[in-house]
């Protein structure tokens, strides 16, 4: 990994990552304090129509935005993205209704729908070689992981000197300087996309492009199985850990902590494993441990468990999202060409996170309606049919990711 941030081009666009991701971890504690002070007791309500404004933006916005932004050179595209998330970020404490959250979330968001996947498509061309590519996708997968560590801990530093409303500024401050690292990266020569056909062709050219894929179908199942886990996690810790187990918000942030460790640890293995075996192998390994990890998280509320069983489980969940999540992007890679690459990334965006319109709710109302048991056992089952699907749509002949790198020509 050191090897790979040596590339200047990458060390800065890393960078750029690392402080959009902290700005956005900052935005996502103001925006729970904001929703709070307007709304008081319905903050959830709240909080709930915004994150489903911004998972529409995700999944609608994406691929619309990417046949619109085509034609230009990347950067722009980045820079242009990063300051209107830095804008809204500025905007924000002057909020003094509700809508006017939805609104400008929904503008924020969309950029992130433009910033991300672009993002994502750029890197290939900055590394060629599928050897350093690979670590870059282990460190990106670090970089998500500590993200969701270090901002709520940096979060609560600054609240002991600022308001929440300036915490704000912090989150405009890392957009900004993301978009100034960009600006400033000397970036690889790449074609402009010149794909043919209407709006309409162009924004649904990537889903179809899944759709005609087997290694592409296989990931959009496996998809399904990681938003199954991530879902669960993130809907329902705080609810067993206080609920259930009678623990503190300390022992929340703990639980929070074993699942990104587990992350974090299959991320800094993937690269070495990767040399070894093929992508479908490890993809499908951490498909099955993540039914596993779902199912014996069932039995654990159904016969009342011990604390360390979930946080056992917890870990064996963050390795299992990682085991998929970390490789992926080397079979978007493998399954592009140039005029293809961004709609590819952007459909893998869009149509990963259509999936968490599916599980975010059956994690929490069926967990608030029936029972936490309930929950856990019907996100298992959806894992378990996701990676089975996952099975039948790429099978085990198929040439990308039937064998490890360091086999292949």
């Amino acid at each position: 990994m050191i090897e790979v941030l040596a590339i200047r081009a990458y060390r800065k666009l890393f960078s750029a990552q690392i402080v959009a991701l902290l700005g956005t971890g900052l935005l996502t504690v103001a925006l729970g304090l904001l929703a709070f002070d307007l709304a008081g007791a319905q903050a959830g309500a709240v909080l709930g129509t915004a994150l489903t404004i911004k998972m529409l933006a995700y999944v609608f916005v994406a691929p619309v935005m990417a046949a619109l932004v085509e034609r230009l050179p990347k950067k722009p595209v980045l820079v242009a993205a990063d300051l209107t998330r830095g804008g809204i970020a500025l905007m924000l404490p002057a909020v003094d209704q509700a809508w006017q959250i939805y609104m400008l979330v929904f503008v924020l968001q969309s950029a992130s729908a433009t910033f991300t996947p672009a993002f994502q498509s750029l890197i290939p061309a900055v590394l060629p070689d599928e050897r350093q590519y690979t670590r870059a996708l282990s460190l990106s997968r670090l970089a998500y992981d500590l993200e969701s560590l270090l901002s709520p801990a940096l979060a609560a530093a600054l609240l002991s000197v600022l308001t929440f409303h300036e915490l704000f500024l912090g989150t405009a401050a890392g957009f900004m300087f993301s978009a100034a690292l960009v600006m400033t990266t000397r970036l690889p020569a790449t074609p402009a996309a010149r794909q043919e056909g209407s709006l309409w062709r162009r924004t649904t050219l990537g889903a179809r492009i899944f759709a005609k894929s087997p290694e592409l179908r296989g990931l959009l199942a496996l998809n399904l199985a990681v938003a199954a886990a991530t879902a669960l996690v993130l809907v329902n810790t705080v609810v067993y850990v206080r609920d259930l187990f009678a623990g503190s918000n300390a022992d929340v942030a703990i639980a929070l902590a074993c699942y990104g460790a587990g992350s974090m640890a299959a991320a800094l293995s993937a690269p070495r494993a990767l040399d070894r075996i093929a992508d479908r192998s490890l993809m499908m390994s951490g498909a099955a441990l993540l039914g596993i990890g779902l199912a014996g998280t069932f039995v654990l509320l159904a016969t009342a468990g011990p604390w360390l069983m979930l946080l056992g489980l917890w870990v064996a969940l963050g390795i299992g999202t990682s085991m998929i999540s970390t490789p992926s992007a080397r079979l978007l890679r493998r399954s592009a060409s140039e005029s293809t690459r961004t709609y590819i990334f952007t459909a893998q965006f869009s149509l990963s996170h259509a999936c968490f319109i599916i599980t975010y709710p059956v994690a929490g109302w069926i967990g608030a309606s029936a029972s936490q048991p309930a929950a856990a056992a019907a996100l298992a089952v959806v894992a378990m049919i996701s990676t089975a699907a996952a099975l039948k749509f790429w099978p085990a002949a198929s040439k990308a990711g039937a064998e490890p790198a360091s086999r292949k020509g």
